[in-house]
């Protein structure tokens, strides 16, 4: 397994390259309620079935400072880097879930921009 940067190393290219992706920023927001997961919970919460499709996914993930993983027993945990992440840029985490989750809420009807 590939080493995990030191929280200086974390560079915001990085880490905004590993959230661009909506499976990553899925696997963010499973994460983000803190504690560490195993590699199948998170993979049962996002109703992915093949284990094999995500190596690449958490090794973005891992390469770029955003999660930990290691080893326990036959799988993997993992958790979100949130302290290192807060600590290099402050809110953008925050401000990245909460995009996400604003970008699930049903749209408002009614138009926008338009004069009456």
């Amino acid at each position: 397994m590939s080493r995990h940067p030191d929280r200086d190393q974390i560079r915001i290219d990085g880490v905004l390259s590993a959230l661009g992706s909506p499976v990553r920023l899925a696997v963010v927001r499973v994460l983000d309620a803190g504690g560490e997961h195993n590699c199948t919970s998170v993979l049962n919460v996002l109703g992915i079935t093949a284990k094999s499709t995500m190596t690449h996914h958490w090794r973005v993930l891992r390469e770029s400072g955003v999660i930990w993983q290691h080893p326990s027993g036959r799988e993997n945990l993992l958790s979100l880097r949130r302290d290192d992440l807060d600590a290099r840029y402050p809110g953008l985490l925050d401000a990245v879930l909460a995009g996400a989750r604003a970008d699930e809420a049903p749209e408002t009807s009614g138009a926008r921009g338009t004069s009456a």
